[in-house]
């Protein structure tokens, strides 16, 4: 359907056309008038599409912009965003566009601040705005489309018993499908999913009719009273307030100055592990509400929130609120309008995930990023923001403090507060001047040359674990990765068990009986044979968290050991009851992934093991470094944060690498200096800045032909020598991992001496892919990836 039969879209530069699963929507470049027209809109809707698309306003609707509006596009309903007044292009015929079918809103949904940080997101990242405004808004404020079957007159004939002549009539199974949806007034496609074929032939017949319409997944909600705000409840005070170390005051004192200003401001909190920056945060909240301003906590993990949370609504009562991606609708819906409300003394001060950056927390006066570093502020899918970067962006607006807190910050970070972009405030030592854990590091080859046997537990991490179970400690044991073994491999032909869906092998979870792929979520079972030859000589390599955990049980079994990583923290709530048996002395050893290295403060723990800690440091990622240090640096802080001192054993077969060597002695500045001089060489941020362009198709062939059109058009813009300067292109190739979701990947690197640049050259790649009419979403742009993949 033509997008001119169906609504104008005035935004374009220039004429393109994009094949949507709605059908081919063309755009045709014309004129503009110079003058807003009052019955005319532009909405921004969530389609792979660079542009607001224009719609006239029925003479019984009132619209603003902010407003959600229910808009035709091609033969759906979409529920998109008014982001501002239409304009009538000249020399168009007015009826060639379409009105608007309903409106959300009595209210803006959204203002007019939070219009502009979306536009803001679209415009640095390169995503289409009507894709950037649902994360601004609560999941059950979203609508969604619903199609109903219906029978017709010509299908209630067709149940009549008798006839003659040309006229059909029903089998028994069509009977009894149509009784059905006659019964109940008409039902779901949803729920005639396992009907589909039958369907589809009576609605050729013209039995049946659809009916197509949009929920409002807010009133179903709307009557039902939600729960707590936070799942446990605190009483205000019991967090005990000690006294300030030197340093810490110093740094509040920082940031105190910083507010006292009121104008926007970005100060890095660089404190080592134990370092009380969770007291600073705390202080520096309750300075901020008492100049009555709002304050944002973000966190990196949903694992980590309830805890975060336990301890600010013990400071701070009812004055607390909880956002984030693990709630479900009702609760988010609830969380996001009392924040909303902006009462003081009433959900002014929100602890959240990356998503929460968006909250419409009124006249916030300090932003608070714990673990900046962390790559999961990151979003992997459109719109692909920072969660970090967006809330410096909305502190500016917004005339914030913004709080950076590490141990071990960003290069890009570190880099900006060296130069003097950012303020610099670092706590050097922990808290009642306890020390750091000692460290040990274990070659694995010198294990193997001694013992002759392939293992993941070192002699030395046994002893040290049953050592710290005698003296009745605790332990915690880091393997970052799920599973039992890493992969299934066939000892006769060599082949291994892939996904059907990606190019990636299939990770063995014994417990579930079944291989499963870590990024499309393909199950299958374990196979008796070799899918490929048959072969009964199938090998199980590698380990993951689950092996380590059984390994652990074999060797400790009167040990009381539990696990938290994604398999075990899938069900609502586990996580926080894994959490909550270690705090509580139940558990002796935890097993985890990432999602143990860091937050937690738990006194018991006296010894922390790493296997496998040179696992990241294969992926071809040029921050695999860095992203080993951090997350060895990380949970080594979980050990000796009591009373007794803690170690560390680390094994790894990469006993020399920088990255482990600075993390094992606890020296940033080692590996920032070593770290700044790999990227400065090789020019990656922040001496540069980066994009990662993805082609991606379900067909190879046809991802071949993309990715070499787009090719030949950067070396086209390289051999201009006006063009040409100041950039440069990695590729095309594979993807490191090629196939994902079905879909075929190649991809190039971009990097930029200037950001203005980076973004022109991705501006001209997006024109190209829109000018060569590349299928919607062939193209993925990723600005300042955290990953490579």
């Amino acid at each position: 359907a033509a997008l001119s039969r169906s609504c104008y879209s005035h935004r374009m530069a220039e004429s393109s056309s994009a094949k949507l699963k709605s059908g081919a929507a063309t755009e045709s470049k014309l004129p503009l008038s110079p003058a807003p027209n009052p019955r005319l809109c532009e909405v921004a809707l969530p389609v792979p599409l660079p542009q607001t698309f224009t719609y006239s306003i029925p003479p019984t609707m009132t619209v603003e912009p902010g407003m959600r509006v229910v808009a035709p596009f091609g033969a759906r309903r979409l529920v998109g965003v008014v982001v501002g007044r239409g304009q009538m292009p000249a020399g168009l015929n007015p009826k060639a566009i379409r009105p608007l079918q309903r409106v959300i809103d009595e209210v803006p949904a959204l203002t007019a601040e939070f219009i502009a940080l979306a536009r803001w997101v679209a415009d640095y990242y390169l995503t289409p705005l009507g894709e950037v405004l649902p994360a601004l808004l609560p999941r059950a404020a979203s609508l969604r489309n619903k199609t109903k079957l219906l029978i017709t007159e010509a299908g209630r004939e067709a149940l009549e018993p008798g006839g003659s002549g040309k006229k059909l009539i029903a089998t028994s199974s069509e009977r009894q499908l149509l009784e059905r949806i006659a019964k109940r007034g008409g039902l779901s496609s949803e729920t005639l999913r396992g009907s589909a074929a039958l369907v589809e032939k009576l609605r050729r017949r013209g039995w049946l009719a659809i009916e197509r319409s949009v929920e409002d997944s807010t009133a179903r909600s709307a009557s039902a009273v939600a729960p707590p705000i936070l799942t446990t409840t605190f009483h205000k005070g019991n967090v005990p307030r000690w006294e300030l170390s030197p340093p810490q005051q110093t740094a509040l004192t920082r940031i105190n100055d910083q507010m006292e200003t009121g104008e926007f401001g970005v100060l890095l909190l660089h404190g080592v592990t134990g370092s009380g920056k969770t007291e600073v945060y705390m202080r520096a909240i309750e300075l901020a509400l008492a100049r009555g301003r709002s304050a944002l906590m973000l966190v990196p993990e949903i694992n980590l929130t309830p805890a975060m949370a336990g301890q600010f609504a013990a400071r701070f009562g009812e004055r607390i609120a909880v956002l984030h991606s693990g709630l479900d609708d009702r609760d988010r819906e609830r969380v996001w309008q009392r924040v909303r409300a902006g009462q003081v003394g009433m959900s002014d001060v929100l602890i959240g995930t990356r998503s929460a950056v968006f909250a419409p927390l009124q006249r916030p006066g300090l932003i608070i990023v714990d673990e900046e570093h962390d790559g999961s502020y990151k979003q992997e899918e459109a719109p692909r923001y920072s969660g970090r970067d967006v809330a410096i962006v909305r502190a500016k607006e917004s005339g914030a403090t913004v709080v950076l807190g590490s141990a071990t910050p960003s290069v890009e970070t570190r880099y900006h507060a060296e130069t003097g972009k950012y303020q610099l405030l670092e706590l050097e030592g922990r808290v009642q001047e306890r020390p750091l854990p000692q460290t040990e590091i274990i070659d694995m080859r010198q294990e193997f040359a001694e013992t002759g046997k392939q293992t993941f537990l070192s002699r030395r991490m046994v002893e040290a674990i049953s050592m710290r179970l005698q003296q009745h400690e605790q332990v915690m044991i880091l393997m970052n990765r799920r599973g039992f073994s890493s992969f299934v491999i066939c000892r006769s032909c060599g082949k291994t068990v892939e996904c059907a869906n990606c190019s990636i092998a299939l990770t063995h979870h014994k417990r579930a009986a079944r291989l499963l792929c870590h990024y499309c979520g393909y199950a299958r079972p374990v196979p008796q044979v070799c899918p490929e030859c048959q072969s009964e000589h199938i090998y199980f390599m590698g380990e993951g968290s689950e092996k380590v955990e059984a390994a652990l049980i074999k060797h400790f079994p009167e040990a009381r050991i539990g696990r938290l990583d994604r398999d075990t923290a899938r069900a609502r709530g586990s996580a926080e009851s894994i959490l909550a048996s270690f705090h509580g002395h139940e558990l002796d050893i935890l097993v985890g992934t990432q999602m143990i290295a860091k937050g937690h403060d738990i006194h018991g723990v006296t010894l922390v093991g790493v296997i496998s800690a040179d696992m990241g440091l294969a992926r071809p990622d040029f921050r695999s470094a860095e992203k080993t240090f951090q997350l060895l640096t990380q949970v080594s802080g979980r050990a000796g944060r009591g009373e007794r001192e803690g170690i560390v054993v680390i094994q790894t077969y990469y006993p020399d690498h920088y990255a482990i060597k600075a993390a094992a002695a606890h020296d940033y500045a080692q590996f920032y200096k070593q770290e700044q001089r790999f990227r400065q060489l090789m020019h990656y941020p922040p001496f540069a800045a980066l994009a990662n362009v993805i082609v991606k198709s379900d067909s190879q062939e046809a991802v071949l032909k993309l990715t070499g059109r787009l090719g030949r058009f950067f070396e086209s813009l390289q051999e201009d020598k006006q063009k040409g300067r100041g950039w440069r292109v990695l590729g095309p190739a594979a993807a490191p991992i090629p196939k994902l979701k079905k879909a075929y990947r190649y991809h190039f690197l971009i990097k930029a001496e200037q950001r203005s640049l980076l973004r022109k050259v991705l501006m001209a790649a997006q024109n190209f892919a829109l000018r060569e009419k590349f299928p919607a979403n062939a193209l993925i742009i990723d600005v300042d990836p955290q990953s490579l993949f």
